[in-house]
């Protein structure tokens, strides 16, 4: 019995080796899409939910304000409004993100609801009074930046909402 073992020759070798040249960049190049996609979607969800967390602390920090019955916030020094003293409390907490999510507002004071959606709609007795139980909710849109992510989503956007629930101190 022979047990020879076969090898191939230099010149064959480097003939295999000619014809395996550039293979890897031809499939990269039929993978790179698939995996950028894949990515950018990865990033867009990532961002979403920094977004909606962010959010999240700034209505929390807005609640705890809202509480204490303070004014002393709003941007207007000479005739100072508790409600515009919380709103700016939450865009102070929502690191820059506060325009960019298009904000609406529902308090609820006492069980009793009230939708704000725009900045004429806000009253002065819209978190209450000493003592009342307020649930501020913020629904939020934030637009998506991976266009083959939008289809799945109403309006190409992530719409969530957050809220925070604390009862009015004696002030």
């Amino acid at each position: 019995m022979n047990h020879r073992i076969k090898t191939r020759s230099p010149r064959a070798t480097q003939r295999g080796r000619r014809l395996q040249r550039g293979a890897a960049a031809v499939e990269f190049a039929l993978i790179a899409p698939l995996l950028f996609l894949l990515l950018f979607v990865a990033m867009d969800f990532c961002i979403s939910l920094w977004v909606n967390l962010t959010m999240q602390y700034a209505v929390r920090e807005g609640a705890r304000y809202a509480v204490t019955g303070q004014s002393n916030l709003d941007p207007n020094a000479s005739s100072q409004q508790r409600y515009l003293a919380v709103i700016q409390e939450i865009r102070n907490s929502s690191m820059g993100l506060y325009n960019m999510v298009s904000p609406t507002y529902t308090i609820t004071v006492n069980g009793s609801t009230k939708n704000y959606a725009t900045q004429g709609a806000y009253s002065g007795s819209m978190f209450g009074n000493a003592g009342d139980i307020i649930v501020l909710q913020v629904n939020c849109t934030w637009p998506l930046l991976t266009p083959l992510a939008r289809p799945f989503f109403a309006n190409g956007a992530y719409t969530f909402s957050v809220a925070a629930t604390m009862r009015n101190e004696g002030f």
